[in-house]
């Protein structure tokens, strides 16, 4: 739909006989200071409770004291407007408040394009070219340092009572910390609710991953009130399991298949990798946990000889691989991979591209917590098949769903 009617168009382009865009762009700043003006000049009228050619029946001793002039910034460049003042120094514009000086919505504007990964001098370079407005690195890192409140309001908002799964990870990045460029790790949450919907439910940037640490984490996902978590579906992160156990004694604990597979073929020569994967398929296609343990062994006697810590790993992390064989498909295809946030990673590793270092941890937060509310934007679809998901978890884990329906 149409802002201005074709007639009223036409009768601009009539009076006014454009040559190129460049005039059009200045007709539309003029317009855009005749409007803001007449709305300054509207909100005086109510302020006062009286328009300009109707003083004689004012009803309040206050009254206009001309006008002080603001120069503006916004998306047609500097305008100058004249702000009505009155008598008692009481008018308080709304369109443009006091102290207000930038109408271009840029700030906005800096915040999204940092979320999408621009460096800061792109974001100069953009915002230059488009505005004419400087911005610095250090003005754009003041803009977005105006979303730390709402960061902290996210990492702590009250989370669901149960969430049937949960998948947890970490992503790596440099940081520089007192003069040194360090590692750190980006913890990333994320939980599937009874609803089938995904949601990220926390980021924690550290250091070294232990037990203490997860402890650490799991136990804020419990004061921030879960209750309960059915299947934790992890990597082999560092501690994770012993702290799982600690925090959520009931839960189960399923290594990432797909995790575990490369870890294995890492340790295979290229020339028998085809068929070595294409035999292992065999186990983790298995309908049960005593054939894929007949499977396994029946392959560890084929190719144990050549390649033993292929198979040394499975058999060290087996209690937390094989509760993947109790679950029917649907489940299998949910927890089968932690590829749900490998793919959220590689959303990250997007937007952080440009950035071999980040300045401080703050500014990896910012990105990430940016990054994360882009995506959770598109998950707008619950898992395919939920209703039978959550008809087979119901039975399987009875009685722990029942009070969260």
């Amino acid at each position: 739909m149409s802002v201005l009617s074709k007639e009223l168009v036409q009768e601009i382009i009539a009076e006014n006989d454009f040559k190129n865009p460049g005039e059009i762009i200045s007709f539309l700043k003029e317009a855009f200071k005749d409007v803001l003006q007449e709305m300054l000049e509207a909100e005086m009228d109510v302020s006062l409770g009286y328009s300009r050619d109707e003083s004689r029946h004012k009803i309040t001793d206050n009254s206009r004291n001309g006008y002080s002039t603001k120069k503006l910034k916004s998306e047609f460049g500097p305008v100058q407007i004249d702000i009505p003042r009155d008598r008692k120094g009481e008018f308080e514009p709304k369109i443009v408040p006091k102290y207000k000086r930038d109408v271009s919505g840029i700030e906005d504007k800096v915040i999204s394009l940092y979320a999408r990964g621009m460096s800061t001098r792109d974001i100069h370079d953009q915002v230059k070219e488009l505005y004419g407005i400087d911005i610095s690195a250090e003005m754009v890192s003041k803009i977005t340092e105006r979303i730390l409140p709402e960061i902290k309001e996210w990492q702590g908002r009250p989370l669901e009572a149960i969430y049937p799964f949960v998948f947890m990870d970490a992503i790596h990045y440099k940081v520089r910390t007192d003069g040194q460029i360090v590692n750190r790790a980006a913890y990333v949450v994320m939980g599937v609710d009874i609803s089938g919907k995904k949601d990220i439910l926390g980021i924690w940037i550290g250091e070294n991953e232990s037990s203490k640490f997860w402890l650490g984490v799991l136990n804020d996902l419990k004061n921030r009130g879960i209750e309960d978590v059915l299947i934790f579906c992890v990597d082999g992160l560092t501690g994770l399991k012993e702290a799982i156990a600690a925090a959520f004694p009931k839960s189960e604990i399923q290594r990432c298949i797909i995790h575990q597979l490369r870890n294995s073929f890492k340790y295979v020569s290229y020339k028998d990798l085809k068929a070595f994967s294409k035999d292992f398929k065999t186990v983790y296609t298995s309908p049960s946990e005593e054939i894929a343990l007949n499977r396994f062994e029946d392959l560890k006697n084929k190719w144990g000889k050549d390649y033993p810590y292929a198979f040394k790993s499975w058999e060290n992390n087996w209690e937390v691989l094989s509760p993947y064989y109790k679950f029917p498909e649907q489940i299998r295809k949910i927890i089968y991979t932690t590829n749900i946030i490998e793919g959220l990673h590689r959303q990250f590793r997007k937007v952080t591209k440009t950035k071999s270092v980040f300045p401080s941890d703050t500014s990896l937060e910012k990105m990430l917590y940016l990054a994360s509310m882009n995506v959770i934007k598109k998950w707008t679809q619950r898992y395919r098949n939920w209703d039978q998901v959550m008809s087979q978890l119901m039975i399987m884990y009875d009685g722990r769903l029942d009070n969260y329906i």
